[in-house]
């Protein structure tokens, strides 16, 4: 990071680090060209057509948890549409800026905010270039409807993206379920997340600006990558430190 910038609070050990603080404030602080990729699941600001349903908590939204089960929330899925899509170009350009021509990004995203994000990811500057697929093989069945059981991974690269990276093929659908035991409302599955970090060139390092978690940072270790993490919730940069330090500590 800049010279100059007092780190906030963090934690980390070999290959990763996690960050507490805002993505928005954080990221201008990285010196050019640091990152080989950005992966990451930001905030939907979905699940819900009028302004009342879009302020409700993120586990009333997304989780059908009972409250004496349920998860915390976390912060940023409150907008509405137009403020989500500037909010997005934004953060996407000052990161573009900490990237190495050609790195990566993927963003995960669901079907009511896919033509949104595509647009701020290429007013940001960055190439789009397709979407992926999460099947997550089961969701709750709808008469006369087809059934909601994915999520998509829009991607792209900051540049020309050149063939001869030291990068194998990778799928276009990644089928698992949702994980069990799960210590965020939206975590994804760890193993699909060591899949897709292998579109980062081997020993690269991976940035997620919204850690949540902490799966992705969690993945790239694994991988064989160095991974920076951002959480601004104060639970979930806890829960991920925890997680991912036992994960580690848990390897053979």
């Amino acid at each position: 990071m800049k010279p100059e910038f007092v780190l906030p609070e963090h934690s980390g050990g070999e290959g990763w680090t996690m960050l507490h603080g805002d993505t928005i404030q954080l990221v201008q602080q990285f010196g050019p060209g640091v990152f080989d990729a950005v992966i990451t699941d930001p905030p939907y600001a979905s699940g819900g057509a009028t302004a009342a349903e879009k302020n409700r908590t993120t586990n009333q939204k997304y989780s059908s948890m009972s409250k004496d089960k349920a998860l915390p929330d976390f912060a940023g899925d409150q907008k509405d549409q137009r403020s989500w899509t500037r909010w997005m170009a934004g953060w996407l350009w000052d990161v573009k800026q900490a990237c190495k021509p050609g790195a990566p990004v993927v963003l995960f995203i669901d079907w009511r905010q896919l033509p949104s994000i595509t647009d701020a990811l290429q007013w940001a500057g960055w190439v789009w270039r397709g979407i992926a697929v999460w099947d997550k093989m089961t969701s709750r069945p709808q008469k006369g409807r087809f059934r909601q059981q994915a999520e998509f991974i829009v991607w792209g690269s900051n540049g020309p993206m050149p063939i001869t990276r030291k990068v194998g093929c990778l799928p276009g659908v990644f089928r698992a379920t949702n994980p069990m035991n799960r210590i965020h409302v939206t975590e994804k599955p760890l193993q699909v997340m060591r899949d897709i970090v292998r579109i980062c060139e081997p020993g690269g390092r991976i940035l997620d600006p919204f850690a949540g978690a902490g799966t992705t940072v969690l993945a790239g270790v694994l991988e064989g990558y160095e991974a920076v993490g951002i959480e601004v919730t104060d639970a979930y940069y806890q829960r991920s430190v925890e997680r991912i330090r036992k994960a580690l500590e848990e390897q053979p």
